[in-house]
């Protein structure tokens, strides 16, 4: 498979909303009614930041999610692209669905004068870490959340 990569289109929530549930399935994270509607209110918001992205199949089907927002780095002088979440469908995995969004946001971000496309990843998804250190640096930051 060769995927391509475009923008997830207003018209396309149902499609959209297979891919992302699995997202959350993945992480023990169900998505519910409310969450999907949310997201989704964002992602078709022209003024609100969250953008999506869809990695297609040969036969035109989507395969792979990436949702993905900019950010400032004050201590860079620089505006990066943070990659919110990246999923590939079980069945499309291991044909470059992922490789293909990275990518895809990398000339993004290099079109857009972006300094960088930063993301984070549970420790243990180590299928996803072989395509991540394949096309990408390990930082040395250790994450951290603060529940206010």
């Amino acid at each position: 498979m060769s995927a391509t990569v475009r923008q997830v289109e207003g018209n396309e929530f149902f499609t959209w909303l297979e891919l992302y549930a699995g997202y959350g399935e993945f992480y023990s994270e169900p998505l519910t009614d409310e969450k999907a509607l949310l997201v989704w209110s964002w992602l078709t918001d022209s003024s609100h930041e969250l953008e999506a992205y869809f990695a297609v199949n040969d036969e035109g089907e989507p395969v792979g999610i990436a949702h993905v927002r900019e950010f400032a780095r004050p201590l860079d002088g620089t505006r990066g692209l943070y990659l919110d979440d990246l999923f590939v469908a079980p069945d499309a995995r291991g044909e470059g669905a992922a490789t293909a969004l990275l990518e895809a946001l990398r000339d993004r971000a290099r079109q857009q004068g972006l300094s960088v496309v930063r993301w984070i990843t549970a420790k243990d998804n180590e299928t996803a870490r072989r395509v991540y250190d394949r096309v990408a640096e390990k930082t040395k930051w250790v994450t951290y959340d603060l529940v206010p």
